[in-house]
């Protein structure tokens, strides 16, 4: 059985401290459109860089963590314990982005992003381009020493905060004529402009508006790799993503079941506390399950990235436990909610918000349903030996 090492217990503690720090602000964040009082928002965030519990993910020659995939798993999960995405103030950079990019953009964008000054976002998603990025309709055409961006994009999340987007197109005419390309668009810039801000069942800081691209003109400094290469960068992202979404999962069941216990110990019906129900031990029981199955199989997927696993199995097994994690997660709130009775109907309750924010996980960065695909389609391709 493997064994969490001295360090990752280390790095687990401190982020476990700082998120046991944020919860008490949670109730309040609810009730202000996911927003800290602004004193508290500045100290957690610089105490956040100050711990280096952000940029885990990046090189330490630039100033990140360089810290082992388990050890980014260890950290994302402690931040899904917080409701309302107070623990995205954890953040991770772009890591595929610093093998592939050019002096200028590591200065301009992924230093700064380390350092905490500068946010992306990402505007890949478009009304019919959802799960399948091949099938994005924006455009990137050649205009003397750059190009001109057009499209409009879904779910840009974080782009009330973001100072650069990602752009995700199809490039018009040329020798790599309808292949994708990357674009880094600095926000704001002339011709991006909101459509319009959606409200969704979370209570976030975070917004994900409709975004338009119109004639964006950028210079080719802006374009991540070369021309075709679009759609590598954005699966790598995606599988990167997916571990973390499984994390934040794992680290959301977790809380749920401790104020489950608590609360199922201390409310008593009958003369006796409800947790010696049998039918509430069940749900209990199946979330403690459910839970253990979930950590394991993400700490096992994050150990085969350090170990150096074939990037396809790889892939497979981050929608492998994206996939579990995500669905196991809801299976718990759903619990927690009945288990709270009337309470977990409200707001103020931890059960109730994680009931609404954790559905979205079983869509974003990939579908359930996409994630099974990807994980069938491997299993034919490589056997059950490779991807088991």
């Amino acid at each position: 059985m493997h064994q969490l090492s001295a360090e990752d217990l280390e790095i687990q503690a401190r982020a476990r401290a700082f998120v046991d720090d944020l919860i008490p602000y949670e109730s309040g964040a609810e009730l202000d459109g996911g927003h800290l009082p602004p004193g508290v928002d500045a100290t957690m965030r610089a105490r956040a860089r100050e711990e280096h519990l952000c940029a885990t993910n990046m090189p330490r020659e630039l100033g990140g963590g360089g810290c082992t995939m388990l050890q980014q798993v260890l950290v994302q999960e402690q931040a899904g314990r917080a409701t309302n995405a107070l623990g995205w103030m954890l953040s991770t950079p772009p890591q595929w982005w610093p093998p592939v990019a050019t002096d200028f953009q590591t200065a301009r964008w992924i230093i700064p992003s380390i350092e905490g000054t500068a946010v992306e976002c990402y505007a890949i998603t478009e009304e019919n381009a959802g799960s399948d990025v091949s099938g994005i309709s924006a455009t990137a055409r050649r205009d003397g020493d750059g190009y001109l961006l057009d499209g409009v994009k879904w779910h840009v999340t974080s782009f009330n905060e973001a100072t650069y987007a990602f752009f995700q197109a199809r490039l018009t005419g040329g020798p790599h004529a309808g292949e994708h390309a990357m674009f880094v668009v600095d926000l704001p810039s002339p011709g991006v402009r909101v459509v319009r801000t959606p409200a969704y069942s979370h209570t976030m800081a975070h917004h994900h508006p409709i975004v338009a691209f119109e004639d964006v003109r950028v210079s080719e400094s802006h374009r991540i790799g070369e021309e075709g290469d679009g759609l590598a960068f954005a699966y790598d992202w995606f599988r990167y993503e997916r571990f973390m979404v499984a994390a934040r999962c794992v680290g959301a069941a977790e809380r749920l079941l401790s104020e489950s216990v608590r609360f199922a110990t201390a409310r008593v019906v009958s003369g006796q506390p409800i947790a010696s129900y049998q039918l509430v031990q069940a749900m209990l029981a199946d979330s403690a399950t459910e839970l253990l199955a979930a950590r394991a199989m993400l700490y096992e997927a994050a150990r085969g990235v350090d170990e150096g696993r074939d990037k396809k199995v790889q892939h497979a097994q981050a929608s492998m436990v994206k996939l579990y994690a995500s669905e196991m997660a809801n299976r718990v709130a759903d619990r927690a909610v009945q288990i709270f009775g009337g309470r977990g109907y409200m707001r103020e309750n931890v059960a109730e918000r994680f009931f609404r924010e954790l559905r979205v996980e079983r869509i974003w960065e990939g579908t359930s349903e996409i994630q099974r695909v990807i994980v069938a389609t491997q299993l034919v391709k490589r056997g059950l030996d490779a991807l088991l």
